[in-house]
């Protein structure tokens, strides 16, 4: 399936840019999110009328992710959770717990916006979390990880 890419997507392409990608993930992903339009010739005149809203909107999108990210660098949470003796936790600390203490700070950071690659954290200690705020910006967070006494 072809596409028109109303805006940038990481690791597909940049706004205007026609990619081929599995129909499943234009039709259930791509086009209900409104970061796509199947490519036919109509829809191609449709992007060209409408390109410089959509250049706009995609730089003001890209201003306050900038704008963000430079409230978000730098920070650092503390998290507070049950550990055994030796540090290991008695679960694990995951994105929603990290958005909670963020709210608790007063910085707005959503769930969906936070990258955990090596999947929660299971002991005590410093941690840096990736935060993608936008396609083209990433900022690193640091969480603090305490253990609770009960």
């Amino acid at each position: 399936m072809d596409v028109i890419l109303l805006q940038k997507v990481k690791n597909l392409g940049d706004l205007g840019d026609t990619v081929k990608v599995r129909s499943g993930y234009g039709r259930n992903y791509l086009l209900p999110r409104g970061l796509a339009l199947p490519a036919t010739p109509g829809n191609r005149n449709i992007f060209e009328q409408r390109r410089s809203e959509l250049v706009r909107k995609s730089e003001a999108s890209l201003n306050a992710a900038r704008i963000r990210a430079e409230q978000i660098a730098g920070k650092s949470v503390t998290v507070r959770a049950l550990a055994a003796e030796e540090g290991r936790l008695y679960g694990s600390v995951g994105p929603a717990e990290i958005v909670h203490a963020a709210a608790a700070a007063g910085l707005e950071i959503r769930k969906s916006e936070i990258d955990m690659p090596a999947g929660p954290i299971r002991s005590i200690g410093s941690y840096t979390v990736a935060v993608q705020l936008h396609s083209e910006v990433t900022v690193g967070f640091g969480v603090v990880v305490e253990e609770e006494k009960a």
